[in-house]
């Protein structure tokens, strides 16, 4: 769903709210509710894979040939290689999706200001790859896929009778499913870490009373997870040769770890809940 279309349907579902009978808001009490839309990952700038060659936990060496050159000189790409050469290029990830999210919470109102608190449960998929390429030629591909977020947001606004305008934040926890491919076949690559990862969220939104029980909304969000421990080590897979570049500055290999650790989107969401 294009953000266009969503906008123009927010926009006529809240223009059919606010000719609904409402009643004077009273925004305290206990609520649960769903919310839909769609999520868009933000495009991480220039990214690449950071390479430790003498495993001192410092991700910013040259992997170096026999001969001295830049092993990976002919680049990075964002996405899944389409080869195992430069050239072919990589694929596109999956960059929007459709999101669905269960929500409850409680909010409290004193005079015209409404404080409060939401636990929230959304499921998604957004995806997120990197690809390096050597001079073998040989491509390294990095994907992690995001398919579920918890979060618990605290939450403020302002009352306008069966109105509320509001923003939101807190703590966010992503499902993070993680992988790495290649088309070496020569080095052992075992991997370490990975999981979920750890974040926030922050937002603002508009909710609108349709009865005393039932309310339309629209909301934004911006999540931001750290995604910063899954890597992999190019080591001796037991008949690889000592002039491998990986092996050359520490025989137990060389290090391999994205150089973004930040996986961010933003929601563009239809809430609908019913206050108790």
């Amino acid at each position: 769903m294009k953000m266009t279309h969503l906008a123009a349907a927010s926009i006529a579902v809240l223009a059919l709210a606010g000719s609904a009978q409402a009643q004077e808001g009273n925004w305290t009490g206990a609520y649960v509710g769903v919310s839909a839309g769609y999520a868009d990952r933000a495009e991480s700038s220039g990214e690449s894979i950071g390479f430790d060659t003498n495993l001192d936990g410092q991700y910013g060496d040259t992997v170096r040939t026999a001969a001295g050159a830049d092993a990976f000189s002919t680049g990075f790409c964002g996405g899944l290689f389409n080869t195992n050469a430069a050239p072919g290029g990589c694929r596109k990830d999956d960059d929007t999706d459709v999101e669905i999210s269960l929500r409850g919470g409680y909010d409290w109102q004193i005079g015209s200001w409404v404080v409060g608190g939401v636990v929230e449960y959304s499921r998604l998929e957004l995806q997120d790859s990197v690809t390096a390429f050597s001079t073998t030629p040989a491509a390294y591909n990095f994907t992690r896929k995001l398919d579920s977020v918890l979060a618990v947001r605290a939450r403020g606004g302002y009352a306008m009778g069966d109105s509320l305008l509001y923003v939101t934040g807190g703590y966010a926890r992503g499902n993070m499913k993680h992988s790495f491919r290649t088309t070496n076949t020569v080095n052992a690559f075992p991997a370490d870490g990975g999981g979920d990862a750890n974040g926030y969220q922050l937002g603002f939104g508009y909710e609108r009373k349709l009865t005393p029980n039932w309310t339309l909304g629209l909301e934004y969000l911006r999540t931001s997870l750290k995604d910063d421990d899954y890597g992999v080590r190019a080591s001796n897979s037991g008949t690889t040769a000592a002039t491998n570049p990986f092996l050359l500055v520490n025989t137990a290999g060389t290090g391999f770890l994205r150089t973004d650790d930040d996986f961010e989107f933003n929601s563009f969401r239809v809430t609908a809940s019913y206050r108790f």
